[in-house]
């Protein structure tokens, strides 16, 4: 079990260095828009290269952002009964989410959206639109986000398993978000 609490720390570790990655997306990307609105009105010129890369860094936001949302217990869940389990039963139905949810989803998630960026990379398919940008950066962010999120949900069922065996301490406590 230690060398699997390792994996879980090392998936831990590159989940919070890429969630970094999302974050500086973030305000890169309000950024960006903030100069294309402000090019935009006092000079009457836009680019459509500049408007995609906002698309860009929005998916670099979504799908590389999204393991480090399971990794801080921020993701979405269904709270009917979950908030008022105990330890113990937050972490069976969690466990049971990620086992047969989860894991199964983003697995094929990736199988299915690797050959999409597979084919985009070979064509080196480019927007539409003038001065668009290739297309094959962007899509790579679908299986690069599913693997992350498999590695990072194979690190929380270390975690949980190991925190039912009291080998590892985590806070289990959610609270639930404000509606």
């Amino acid at each position: 079990m230690k060398a699997l609490l390792a994996l879980a720390r090392a998936i831990d570790w590159l989940t919070h260095k890429v969630g970094w990655i999302a974050a500086v997306a973030v305000i890169a990307s309000c950024f960006i828009s903030a100069g294309n609105a402000i090019i935009r009105f006092l000079f009457s010129n836009s680019s459509n290269a500049w408007l995609e890369i906002q698309w860009y860094l929005f998916a670099v936001c979504v799908m590389l952002g999204a393991a480090h949302v399971l990794k801080v217990n921020e993701h979405v869940r269904v709270d009917v009964l979950y908030g008022r389990l105990s330890g113990h039963g937050k972490v069976y139905v969690d466990l049971f989410g990620l086992i047969f949810f989860l894991m199964p989803v983003m697995g094929v998630m990736l199988w299915l959206s690797w050959p999409y960026f597979h084919g985009m990379w070979v064509s080196g398919e480019v927007s539409g639109n003038a001065g668009g940008l290739i297309r094959w950066p962007a899509v790579l962010m679908l299986p690069v986000g599913f693997a992350l999120v498999l590695l990072q949900g194979l690190a929380e069922i270390i975690k949980r398993v190991a925190w039912l065996l009291h080998l590892y301490d985590m806070d289990i406590h959610y609270e639930r978000p404000l509606q």
